[in-house]
């Protein structure tokens, strides 16, 4: 990178870095160094002259002479330190303060300090340090917030698209981001315990699959070049785990990384994490209970209440949720009884409530858009919407009382759906059926309908026994328990469209000329523009002829005058 593209910090900061060098300091040692202490340690519990070693980055600095006070901040927050320069330096040479400290050293570096815990007088704990080393030099600024007189704050980093890029700028800026991370790493610690305390079984599965199977959606497709066959990220991990069940395991559980190839908005991203549990001699109604069961414990575990504030909305994950029926959900929102509709009618039942429908849509997507814009929205309270139609649902039991629905349920929470489960179809005839089904409906144009997985299909004719399966986003979980309306905030490093860089363009320096005259005017007449310039015919020709070829300039003709307009 050339000086010309760096801002006027940045090249200040590379001339720190060499000095530091000339002055023989490493900028970015290696040794190992010797931390013992964090910053939260000595805030809540206070020892007056305890020697301490602690180590991070340099956030603010208040320089008064012989004396100085700065901010470090380590990974537990930040604790105020104090330098004299005769205690830092004891003998004749006093650079490590003079030159180092106070003109080397910028906000954003990485320091090593050793020295004693004592309070300021006005009763702030602080450290008085001893030793200074520098461990990592910061040659990038970071974007501080100002703070004025009456300490508000502003120019603070907000911007969500500079956020999520810079993730590791936004965590070093934005202490309460850190928190959510924190929180969601509780969750899923919390919920990994709850799942071992039943003596489940927590498993790995392929994420590259041959087929993709396990839920109606649209995959990613790669290629593996040794076994040169088409390959598909996976969808979602319930096909290998129900496998598992076959293969003798009562319970088993996969925290998966899955991926679809869909829409991204604030509550989707094309790559997610999601829990999926299988359980041998269970049903949809016990894993109703089980997993109301496990949000309680979560809530009570993570945030010590279930009641969780969620934007607007105070929900409870406080047992027992309440449970409707999806044919009684669309009645009881719109009035209309369902129950008894084909294809055509519910298409035209469509038609007469204004919702979206084509040519491609079974009866059971009929239904689930329906119910989507509907009654999903309206469901804030923990909600377990049960009995979905047959063709909604190819991998699960056909219900015990009715064969025109399915032993299903969704938990919605928020208007949003947190968890899906099924009674699991394990009667392999029914399943290729259904399958086959899936393939009539691809034909007809649905991209998100099943393949259909033999091999499951053979899995299933050895036996699986009665079993109950659940898939819970583990994103959406912490966008609730963390109050955040958008999946970005909960994800490091979420998916992002490319970033549009500004393309530079070379410009000859009549060209220059040229353009910088033309960036005054909406539409100036090729002659006026022309007045302008003492070129030659040839250079104006070669100049005008390399902006247009760079398409910086377009000439047009309007009543026999030629008139030139900037693009």
């Amino acid at each position: 990178m050339s000086n010309n593209e760096l801002s006027e910090q940045e090249i200040q900061r590379r001339e720190s870095l060499n000095k530091l060098r000339s002055l023989n300091i490493d900028p970015f040692p290696a040794p190992l160094y010797p931390v013992d202490a964090l910053s939260s340690e000595l805030l809540q519990n206070y020892e007056e002259g305890k020697e301490v070693c602690l180590a991070g980055r340099m956030m603010s600095r208040r320089i008064m002479g012989k004396a100085s006070f700065a901010e470090l901040q380590d990974s537990e927050g930040r604790i105020q330190i104090y330098l004299n320069r005769d205690e830092l330096c004891p003998g004749e040479d006093k650079a490590l303060y003079n030159t180092v400290f106070k003109k080397l050293l910028d906000l954003g570096d990485f320091i090593g300090i050793k020295g004693t815990v004592f309070k300021t007088q006005v009763g702030e704990t602080s450290v008085n340090v001893k030793e200074l080393t520098l461990l990592s030099k910061s040659i990038r600024p970071l974007p501080f917030p100002k703070t004025d007189a009456e300490g508000k704050v502003y120019d603070a980093l907000t911007d969500p698209e500079t956020r999520y890029r810079q993730r590791y700028v936004d965590l070093v800026v934005n202490p309460h981001v850190k928190e959510t991370f924190i929180k969601r790493s509780k969750i899923i610690a919390s919920m990994r315990a709850f799942l071992n305390s039943k003596e489940y079984l927590e498993v790995e599965t392929p994420i590259l699959q041959s087929i993709p199977g396990g839920a109606a959606a649209r995959p990613f497709i790669t290629h593996h070049n040794a076994l040169d066959i088409p390959l598909y990220l996976r969808i979602a991990n319930e096909l290998y785990l129900k496998r598992l069940i076959v293969g003798g395991f009562d319970g088993v559980y996969e925290f998966a990384k899955d991926f679809r190839n869909e829409g991204m908005d604030r509550t989707h991203n094309p790559e997610f994490t999601q829990m999926e549990i299988y359980v041998a001699y269970k049903d949809y109604r016990w894993m109703m209970d089980f997993t109301e069961e496990m949000l309680e414990n979560i809530c009570n575990d993570v945030l010590g209440t279930t009641d969780v504030q969620i934007g607007e909305n105070k929900v409870s994950f406080k047992r027992p949720f309440k449970r409707i029926s999806m044919i009684d959900a669309i009645k009881e929102h719109t009035g209309i009884d369902i129950s008894a509709m084909n294809e055509n009618e519910l298409r035209e039942t469509c038609k007469k409530i204004d919702v979206p429908a084509d040519e491609s849509m079974g009866k059971g997507k009929l239904i689930d858009e329906i119910f989507g814009e509907k009654c999903e929205h309206l469901y804030i309270q923990p909600t377990f919407i049960t009995d979905y139609p047959v063709e909604m649902s190819p991998l699960c039991k056909k219900h015990r009382d009715n064969p025109e629905l399915t032993e299903r349920f969704e938990l919605m929470v928020n208007g949003k759906e947190l968890a899906n489960a099924y009674t699991e179809l394990n009667d392999p005839i029914d399943q290729k059926a259904r399958f086959e089904e899936q393939v009539k409906l691809a034909e007809k144009g649905d991209d998100e309908a099943m393949f259909i997985d033999q091999d499951f299909v053979k899995s299933l004719e050895y036996g699986m026994p009665p079993t109950s399966g659940m898939g819970i986003g583990i994103d959406r979980l912490c966008m609730f328990l963390t109050n955040n309306s958008s999946i970005q905030e909960v994800l490091f490093f979420p998916q992002m469209r490319p970033e549009k860089k500004e393309v530079k363009i070379d410009l000859t320096e009549n060209e220059k000329l040229i353009h910088d005259s033309l960036k005054n005017h909406e539409q100036i007449a090729l002659a006026e523009l022309k007045s302008q310039f003492d070129f030659s015919n040839k250079a104006w020709d070669t100049a005008m002829k390399g902006l247009a070829k760079k398409n910086l300039l377009k000439v047009s003709k309007e009543n026999d005058e030629l008139l030139v307009r900037p693009i």
